[in-house]
């Protein structure tokens, strides 16, 4: 959870929510019930506070998203809980640990996104009030509340896909259901020549990732040849990939099906 700040140039105090989850923090003594899995996004203006155009942390520039609409991510999710509660947020409301909220670098706030857990296909709605995690690889920082409806708790982390909800539209991913648990892959990179695609492959197996492979893509028109690694089981073998991936100069890393 963090309060950004103007002076001069965008600074970002950091107030909390820097990764999650962290030393001290954790689940309540009690739990209270979980809320309605299925709250209803509404349209809200955009927050007075926590949407610069861009601001800095630990030495990185994020941009802040002029639009949320089309926003579609596959990647790791972790939680915040005690520690931060009755804390403001980036949007300047206080963090409730109870309610369906989350944290994210660059979505405007507030923006409702669904959530799915795509280890066992549940999902619900949240709405994004904060700034986080600042931690590599995770692309969603959620409430308790919501950590614990998508069954992550336990495991501190999981893997997810975050769509936002267009709340004019009847047929946003509110309303559709989410089953699908298919096996997920890293994308290592998607070419436009199949021999990049193959050089890129080349140089994965020569490093001893053996089960990376391409995959076609695109139309027989227009085609676009996807160098995947997989399928990736869990978070650890997903953060130990990306890590042996960054070693080798491959920075825009992804998880994705094998449909996309």
């Amino acid at each position: 959870m963090i309060r950004l700040l103007m002076a001069g140039a965008l600074l970002v105090s950091l107030a909390g929510c820097v990764s999650a989850p962290v030393l001290n923090d954790g689940p309540p003594k009690r739990s209270k019930p979980v809320p309605n899995a299925n709250q209803q996004p509404t349209a809200e203006a955009r927050s007075r506070y926590g949407n610069p155009a861009f601001y800095e942390v630990f030495g990185q520039r994020y941009y802040v998203m002029d639009s949320a609409a089309g926003y579609r991510e596959r990647g790791i999710a972790s939680w915040y809980g005690k520690k931060f509660h009755g804390r403001k947020t980036s949007s300047g409301e206080p963090y409730n640990m109870h309610a369906f909220s989350a944290a994210h670098k660059t979505l405007p706030l507030p923006t409702w996104v669904r959530v799915t857990n795509l280890k066992n296909g549940r999902s619900l709605n949240v709405r994004v009030n904060d700034r986080g995690p600042f931690v590599d690889n995770r692309i969603i920082d959620l409430s308790y509340a919501a950590a614990e409806a998508l069954d992550l708790i336990e495991s501190g982390t999981g893997m997810v896909e975050v769509e936002v909800i267009d709340v004019h539209n009847s047929e946003s991913p509110a309303t559709r259901a989410r089953d699908d648990t298919s096996p997920l892959f890293i994308q290592a990179g998607a070419f436009s020549q199949q021999g990049n695609a193959q050089r890129r492959l080349n140089a994965l197996r020569e490093s001893g990732i053996d089960n990376a492979f391409v995959s076609q893509a695109g139309s027989d028109r227009d085609p676009i040849w996807r160098v995947h690694i997989g399928p990736v089981a869990d978070v650890s073998l997903f953060d130990a990939l990306v890590k042996r991936l960054t070693s080798l100069g491959i920075n825009d890393a992804r998880l994705v099906s094998t449909s996309e």
